[in-house]
């Protein structure tokens, strides 16, 4: 067994150590969620938690880690009689992000339910973490299955595992840590809010501080146990002091005026439900026996809020995680006065702050029409704005225009690519469409199926009673159809033309509505952008839609339209994800009043660029943006070249009336 890393030699990261200590004193915080740029020591300390908890009391034998003073009486390996158990070390497991949902949640052996009647079943990760700590690196690139079964067994504190009504249930209460890099993507709201805290981590750009981090992980890689050693005393002296804060927790008094700072600072902040209050108190508590009092103060509720709230104020991807310190000061001065005055007034005065505009959010921007390119001239035919600097044809980017609920685009087929919410795909979730041979382990049985094929052997198998005579031959998997996740490839027109008609901000708007709806059915996102003579890649496929909201925010406009430049850029980019995804089929947006300038012959060009769509079987929608009374209907020219649809940035709307909603026809159009 490797040595881990010290937990008291990690350098700074005091949010994040606390945290973890915290939950370490009192579980029932909820876990932590750390969020941080790569090579900030997450896993790190994580791991190094494990070290420093306690040693867990278990019945002997029990796969379970049952407790030996209150055994689970469901147990699958029970019933256990109420007695002295034996130590072990508290465990860390780690669940992979690829992992499947049978070594999660365990396996059952459905041959021998089905032809012996027993229950044999192979315990997964979740009973290895009970009592313990369940660690998923970058938990923002899990399955969506896989987060189901996370939530629904912290939330009940056990785990289930059916199979065509045969089941096993067992107790799962773990510590839930996570981290993540938010650069590829984040998390969803649902498990999102199950982690009790969270911190954000950076590296230090203090040199004295790199400094001293590269020098103590030299050491350790040199000589772990050596450098181990070297911090035996500082890890005893930390794992006293759980010990001591745990017994000291059950004695710590949450008195009425700081339970009043909690619950005005969540409704302050507006947070949704009632969890971010009960979470608060307990960390409140366990800031309180960390620092060896017996009641809680002002400092530990504003602590507790500092790590409980961030995450739980989003209220879409796009926003920033953070809390306003001086509205928190505000509100628990106003709700609770300071720590030496004891008694307080428990009613604000007619001079306390207002509570009409203390929201969260933060209003759209409503400047004058037309932003910063109000003051240009129209183009011209050609796509080119004038300018009055020196002729750069380029405007400061323009703000985006208030995002809305967009209706589905969705690939035609049925695919096979990464479980998501957009087109439909055979899944290992969703409903059952009919059954095959199993390839490999059998994860699904298609019960029906299976008694069929071992109805007609039971004769010759020398069936006697009640029992059906099954062999492995006789299994069926049941194939199911649910939902994929795509690659939405955005390609953005950014020419003069867009701009000369004020249209960019709608724009941006309209693509910032896509990247929502793309974040909320789990899909890859990319953006290509073209104007003046070239295309580029101003985002590369990610998971995360907060950088693509970012690269489009900051778009400039200006230039004429290499529209076909733009399409040969995106056609790349989807032959080069092909090959590191093949299975995820991509869906192309382009964004674009349908113009084409700028070189010789522009429009046949285009032209031929987007047929290699159609060719390839891409499916793709064109969003059309042009505007004014008299339309060219470019856009819709260049969808039938694509073998697409088009769609205007009205219709683009869900509550749009100007028809259903609509599938991209790609290459089902182009067969016809």
């Amino acid at each position: 067994m490797s040595t881990p890393f010290p937990f008291t030699a990690v350098v700074g990261q005091d949010d994040l150590r606390l945290a973890l200590l915290l939950n370490a004193v009192s579980p029932a915080v909820g876990g932590v969620l750390v969020r941080g740029e790569k090579g900030t020591a997450k896993s790190t300390a994580v791991r190094a938690l494990s070290v420093l908890l306690p040693a867990v009391a278990v019945v002997p034998g029990c796969r379970f880690s049952c407790d030996p003073a209150r055994p689970d009486p469901a147990c699958p390996d029970g019933p256990h009689e109420t007695g002295a158990g034996v130590e072990r070390p508290a465990r860390m497991v780690e669940l992979p992000v690829g992992a499947s949902e049978d070594r999660l949640v365990g396996a059952l052996d459905i041959e021998r339910a089905l032809s012996e009647g027993v229950k044999a079943f192979e315990p997964g990760l979740l009973a290895d973490a009970h009592r313990g700590i369940l660690y998923v690196d970058e938990v923002n690139l899990l399955h969506d299955h896989l987060v189901d079964l996370l939530l629904d067994a912290a939330a009940m504190g056990a785990s289930y595992v059916e199979r065509e009504g045969v089941s096993v249930r067992h107790a799962s209460k773990f510590l839930l840590v996570g981290t993540m890099n938010p650069e590829e993507g984040e998390l969803r709201p649902q498990l999102l809010d199950r982690f009790g805290l969270t911190v954000e981590v950076a590296a230090s750009r203090e040199p004295d501080q790199r400094v001293e981090v590269v020098r103590r992980r030299l050491a350790y890689d040199d000589d772990p146990a050596g450098f181990a050693g070297r911090w035996a005393d500082e890890e005893a002296a930390v794992r006293a002091r759980i010990v001591a804060a745990r017994k000291l927790l059950p004695s710590v008094l949450l008195g009425d005026r700081a339970l009043r700072q909690i619950a005005a600072t969540c409704a302050a902040f507006e947070v949704d439900g009632m969890r971010a209050d009960i979470v608060m108190a307990r960390t409140a508590t366990a800031l309180a026996a960390w620092a060896g009092r017996t009641e809680v103060l002002a400092e530990d509720v504003r602590q507790a809020a500092l790590l409980a709230l961030p995450h739980r104020r989003r209220r879409n991807p796009f926003d920033a995680p953070g809390l306003d310190e001086d509205k928190l000061d505000e509100t628990l001065e106003e709700f609770g006065g300071s720590d030496e005055d004891p008694d307080p007034d428990p009613d604000p005065g007619p001079d306390g702050p207002g509570g009409g505009d203390g929201g969260g959010g933060q209003p759209p921007s409503e400047g004058p029409e037309g932003g910063d390119t109000a003051a240009r001239p129209e183009a011209g035919e050609s796509g080119e704005p004038q300018t009055s600097g020196g002729g750069s044809g380029e405007s400061r980017p323009a703000p985006a225009a208030e995002p809305f609920r967009t209706k589905v685009l969705s690939v035609p087929g049925l695919g096979e690519g990464a479980a998501g919410r957009r087109s439909r795909a055979r899944t290992e979730h969703g409903r059952t469409t009919g059954a095959r041979r199993p390839r490999g382990t059998l994860t699904k049985l298609h019960l029906a199926a299976t008694v069929q094929a071992a109805a007609p052997h039971q004769r010759a198998r020398g069936r006697s009673g009640r029992g059906l005579v099954v062999r492995r031959d006789d299994l069926r998997q049941a194939t199911r159809e649910g939902r994929e996740g795509n690659l939405v490839l955005f390609v953005v027109d950014a020419s003069g033309s867009m701009a000369a008609r004020q249209r960019m901000g709608a724009v941006k708007g309209a693509v910032l509505s896509l990247l929502l709806d793309a974040y909320q059915r789990r899909d890859k996102v990319g953006l290509v952008t073209f104007r003046g003579s070239a295309a580029e890649v101003a985002l590369p496929p990610t998971s995360s839609v907060d950088a693509a909201a970012v690269r489009l925010e900051s778009l400039p406009t200006g230039g004429r339209t290499p529209l076909a430049a733009g399409l040969l850029r995106a056609h790349e980019v989807l032959r080069v994800e092909r090959l590191r995804d093949p299975a995820r089929r991509a869906l192309v947006v382009v964004v674009t009043d349908g113009r084409a300038t700028g070189g010789p012959e522009p429009v046949a060009l285009a032209g031929r660029a987007a047929r290699l769509f159609a060719a390839d079987g891409i499916a793709s929608v064109v969003v059309d943006c042009e505007a004014g009374p008299v339309r060219l209907g470019l856009a819709g020219q260049l969808a039938g070249e694509l073998g697409g649809s088009a769609v205007t940035l009205d219709e683009l709307r869900a509550d749009s009336i100007a028809g259903l909603v609509r599938d991209v026809q790609g290459t089902s159009r182009r067969a016809a």
